[in-house]
This record gives C-alpha cells, sequence and structure tokens, in this order.
C-alpha cells in the first residue's frame, strides 16, 4: 500500500500564515495586555501583518502552483484577490484605529476577528475544492457575525431578551426584517416550505447513512436552536412572527405530503415525508406555550427513532453498487425476510400516526395543543394531511405485503449492527407510544428555562 503525502509547500501560504499569527497575537494581547495601551498595540500589530502579508502576496505574481493535493492553488487570479482583501484590511484598519476609540469598542478582539475575515477571504479565492472554500467562507463568516455584534450591539440571545422585556424596546421596520430573515434562515435548516428545494435532492443522492444523519440529527439541532432563539428573545412578539410561521406550517405540511404522493423511490418519499413532519414541529411553534413547546421535543424525539430505524432498513435491503431504494424493490419482502418487512411496516406506521405508535402520541399532542389553544383551522390541516400521507406509507407495506417481487430478491446486507439500531427504535416507537408520560415530563422540564 503506497501512502501518498500531500506536498506541503508552505512558502506559497506564508501571507496566509502572517495573517493567522497576527490574529492570534492580537486576541493574546487583548487579554493579557495593558487595557490603557491595548488598543494602539493590537492596531499596530494588525496593521503590520497586513502589510508583511500585503509584501509576500505580490512576490506570488505570476506563481503557479497546485497544492496541498489540490486543495489550494496559486496563480494571478488569487493573488489579485489577495491584494485587493489585504488592501480592505490596511484601509479598514487605518480608519478603525480613532473609531474603535471614539466608539469604546472592544479593541483587541476587533483587530483580531478584522484579520480572521481576511484570513477567510484569502482562502476562497484560492480554494478549488469545495470543503476548502467552504472553510474559508466560515472562516470569514464567523468573524463577520461577530463584529456586528461588537459594532451594533450584543450576539448574546439573554441580553437581546433582557433588554426586549424592559420595556424599552418598540420593534421597528428593520427589526421586523431581521426577524424574518432569522425564519428564513432556520427555515433551510429544517426543510420548511419554501426553503426545502434542496432537500430531496440532497437526501436521495448522500449515502443512505449520511441521509439518516441529516434527516434526524441535523433537523433536531436546527429545530433546538429555533426554539432557543425565538422563545428566549423574541417570545414578546409571537404575535408578529406566529402569523408567518402559520403560513410555513400549512405549506410545509400540505407541500411535503402531496408531493410524497407521487414518488416512487423510498428515500425521495422519506426526504418529502421529512419535510411534511417539519410542518407538523412548526404548528406547535405557532402556539408558543408549555405544553405545546414540550410536544415539539417530544415530536422530535419520536421522529428521531422513526427515521433512523427507517433509513436502517433501507440501508440493509442496498448493496454496493444498488442502493435497491425503488418501491418494486420492497416488493414480495414479507414473505422473504418477514421480520424485516415487520420492522419496516412499524416505522412507516409510526410515521403514519398510527396509534399505539409513538409518532401517534406526536401528532396527538402538537394537534391537542393546537384545539386548545383554538386554532381549529391549524389542526383541521394538519389532521388532513395525516390522513393524505397514510396513503403513501401504505403504497409501502402494500407493496412488502401483497405484492410479488418483479424480479430475484437480493439478498439483505445482514449485520449486528443494524439489528441493534432496528430493536432499539422499534422499542422506542413502542414504549413511548404506550408509556409517554415520562417522557414527555423530560420534554417539560427541558421547556420550563424558557416559560
Amino acid at each position: 500500500m503506497v501512502v501518498k503525502i500531500p506536498e506541503l509547500a508552505f512558502g506559497f501560504i506564508i501571507p496566509e500564515i502572517i495573517i493567522t499569527l497576527s490574529a492570534v497575537i492580537t486576541l493574546l494581547l487583548a487579554a493579557f495586555g495593558r487595557r490603557e495601551s491595548v488598543g494602539a498595540l493590537t492596531g499596530a500589530v494588525a496593521l503590520t501583518g497586513a502589510g508583511l502579508a500585503m509584501i509576500f502576496t505580490c512576490t506570488l505574481w505570476d506563481g503557479s502552483a497546485s497544492i496541498f493535493n489540490n486543495l489550494y492553488t496559486i496563480d494571478n487570479f488569487g493573488t489579485f484577490f489577495k491584494g485587493l482583501a489585504l488592501i480592505v484590511s490596511l484601509l479598514v484598519t487605518l480608519l478603525s484605529l480613532r473609531y474603535v476609540e471614539r466608539e469604546e469598542i472592544v479593541k483587541g478582539e476587533y483587530y483580531s476577528l478584522l484579520l480572521f475575515g481576511v484570513l477567510g477571504m484569502m482562502i476562497m479565492v484560492s480554494s478549488t475544492n469545495f470543503i476548502t472554500i467552504f472553510i474559508g467562507l466560515e472562516v470569514m463568516s464567523i468573524a463577520i457575525y461577530v463584529l456586528c455584534g461588537l459594532l451594533t450591539g450584543s450576539l448574546d440571545i439573554r441580553e437581546i431578551a433582557d433588554y426586549v422585556a424592559s420595556g424599552n424596546f418598540k420593534p421597528t421596520p428593520m427589526f421586523m426584517i431581521g426577524l424574518a430573515m432569522l425564519i428564513v434562515g432556520f427555515g433551510f435548516k429544517t426543510a420548511s416550505v419554501p426553503f426545502h428545494m434542496w432537500t430531496p435532492d440532497v437526501y436521495q443522492g448522500a449515502p443512505t447513512s449520511i441521509t439518516a444523519y441529516m434527516a434526524t440529527g441535523v433537523k433536531a439541532a436546527a429545530f433546538g436552536a429555533f426554539l432557543r432563539v425565538f422563545y428566549t428573545a423574541f417570545l414578546p412578539f409571537i404575535g408578529e412572527w406566529s402569523g408567518i410561521l402559520w403560513l410555513i406550517a400549512v405549506a410545509t405540511m400540505t407541500l411535503g405530503n402531496i408531493t410524497a404522493l407521487v414518488q416512487d423511490d423510498v428515500k425521495r418519499m422519506l426526504a418529502y415525508s421529512s419535510i411534511a413532519h417539519a410542518g407538523y414541529i412548526l404548528i406547535a411553534f405557532v402556539i408558543g406555550d408549555q405544553f405545546s413547546s414540550s410536544g415539539i421535543l417530544f415530536y422530535v424525539l419520536v421522529y428521531t427513532f422513526m427515521n433512523i430505524g427507517a433509513f436502517t432498513v433501507v440501508i440493509l435491503l442496498g448493496q454496493k453498487d444498488r442502493e435497491n431504494t425503488g418501491i418494486e424493490s420492497y416488493a414480495g419482502l414479507a414473505g422473504r425476510h418477514p421480520l424485516i418487512a415487520l420492522s419496516m411496516a412499524i416505522f412507516l406506521l409510526s410515521l403514519a400516526g398510527m396509534p399505539p405508535l409513538a409518532g401517534f402520541m406526536g401528532k396527538f399532542y402538537i394537534l391537542s395543543a393546537a384545539i386548545k389553544a383554538k386554532y381549529y383551522w391549524l389542526a383541521v390541516i394538519g389532521v388532513l394531511n395525516s390522513v393524505v400521507a397514510v396513503y403513501y406509507y401504505l403504497r409501502v407495506i402494500m407493496a412488502m405485503y401483497f405484492r410479488e417481487p418483479s424480479g430475484e430478491l437480493q439478498r439483505p446486507d445482514f449485520s449486528p449492527a443494524y439489528s441493534i439500531v432496528i430493536v432499539i427504535s422499534v422499542w422506542a416507537l413502542f414504549h413511548m407510544g404506550l408509556f409517554p408520560r415520562d417522557f414527555l415530563l423530560i420534554a417539560r422540564k427541558s421547556i420550563g428555562i424558557f416559560m
């Protein structure tokens, strides 16, 4: 076995190294330097670092190299934009020397973040791989986010909540636009309509294990952050944002379920199913009380086991070169592998909301909370969507139990690990469906910090 060691070629990234070291030094000076002199000192370090980086960047003109296993390239195009980013850094640092003193902005962190932002820009323009482009984008973006907070107020949602609750704050049009942008951002991460377009193609094209990871962990984390931000900082303005979420919830449930009806690929069907389930969860967001909010946590927990189990069966039936995700691949499965078919039926029936499985209890808590809060139309739309969803889940079950296989059935890729995941998921769905009280109490205690 030959191990290919990547060409390091650090000489080509001296400008990036200088900017990184300068950013770290300014941060250390801010932490350990004398307060009265830290502003001038860190500003000088930032200027010096950017100036040195500019000099070394100029020496790269007409240079050409592809380094770090073709993740990074040196050419005149990248050098031009690096030079531009460094010119911006020098000029903004110069104009900041007096400005940060006047506005009493935290000085050391300010210059360090400026430099990290420039580092991200330099990485972006010389990257020839999506991974390194993304790293540069994130380095730049995180620095910019924090700088915006230093300049305009706070990024701490608890401080924002205290200010909002103080009575001194009145919502302005710009505030409402910002709130709408937050909803858009979380909408993308939770795959809510109309920000869902990426979900079916990504879920279908990704390795099935990663699809399961995105459909459960990523979605759960997105809803967790969504809850924390809106219920900590913006709950007093629920009247302003609940109407938007009402429309998004209805659109998400309806479009997800209707589109899932015509899918012949199980992975793609589960992708649209995940969109529809995001809509059910958003019903509870609209209501905004403790009962409905704890229902979100319970639903997300249930949803995790339903989807992990279903995608495990999809993996189990796949082959190295064929994923076998078409519904026709499930035809006759009950006759050949009854336990696999039974497990898949349990997961799909739970997704459909059939008792006594946990999926039923998850929908019951959310829809009953909507009725209790007098959101009758929202509850009716949720029930109708649940009825529609039964059809496409039953399509797979019917294929497994009542259709003959169209070709020779492949031997499932049995593994003890798959069996463990399926058994745990089945047990969890029955346990939470029959004895939901303990899990709901945990959810209520978790959500109690906001209420």
